[in-house]
């Protein structure tokens, strides 16, 4: 989504929505594939787009034609322990639902980076943004973390057995459980709907999209990507706000 499908302001490009429209004219399925929670998936804009499937979580969660086939959310246990450690090693907590976002946002209030973040969240989420104590009302995929000044490598070796990291940068990171990334989602919405991987194309713009872009039949990066992903990429397109999906779309022949 973000950085591919949209900008920073969730503009989306009118040829994105026209190319991803014409492709499934010609009988092609289109897939949102975050690391977005369900609950963060939520602007008119983008579902109006009429995508056949979302996978969000990071694979957490698959739906096809609005009926969810595949979940793994976290048991109250589970959310007890990742409370517990996270804490002790003073990380800032959101951590991602399906219905709600939960975080503290006072502990985010003073860095000017998580500030702007935390007030994106807050503005999009409005009263689905909830209190951490209210987390275990909820169904929860994953969850992130802001982490300067943290023992990060003490926390990642404590919860190690049990989740993966995706490093963004020295600062953010985010929580999945082990075996689920958007690679693997890609596989079992081929096993779900009987196609071969080969035919999949998958597209994306920063590392965090690499288990994805080198899982799929085709990894198309956006020119306005990161360097990191373009390593990754069978195929660089244009910018983002520059056709970049049409283009790409046309290359390919699915449009």
């Amino acid at each position: 989504m973000d950085g591919t499908l949209w900008d920073y302001r969730n503009f989306i490009p009118e040829s994105t929505v026209k190319a991803i429209k014409l492709a499934q004219k010609k009988g092609h399925k289109a897939f949102i594939n975050t690391g977005r929670s369900r609950s963060f998936i939520r602007e008119k804009n983008l579902l109006d787009i009429g995508f056949d499937g979302i996978v969000s979580g990071c694979g957490t969660m698959i739906e096809y034609e609005n009926e969810v086939v595949s979940s793994r959310f976290f048991p109250v246990e589970e959310i007890d322990r990742i409370l517990e450690v996270t804490k002790r090693y003073d990380f800032k907590l959101i951590i991602e639902g399906t219905k709600c976002l939960y975080a503290d946002a006072k502990e985010f209030y003073g860095d000017e980076r998580d500030d702007y973040y935390i007030k994106k969240i807050a503005r999009e989420m409005g009263d689905d943004l909830r209190p951490l104590a209210d987390v275990r009302t909820g169904q929860v995929q994953k969850f992130s973390c802001a982490t300067r000044g943290c023992d990060r490598a003490g926390c990642m070796k404590e919860l190690g057995d049990s989740y993966d990291f995706i490093e963004h940068n020295e600062n953010v990171m985010e929580v999945v459980p082990k075996g689920y990334s958007k690679g693997t989602a890609i596989r079992k919405v081929c096993d779900l709907l009987g196609y071969d991987i080969k035919d999949t194309f998958a597209f994306g713009d920063s590392i965090n999209d690499r288990e994805m872009l080198i899982t799929a039949g085709v990894g198309v990066v956006m020119g306005s990507g990161t360097d990191e992903a373009k390593q990754y990429a069978d195929y660089v397109t244009t910018g983002l706000l520059e056709d970049g999906i049409m283009n790409a779309m046309k290359h390919y022949g699915l449009v």
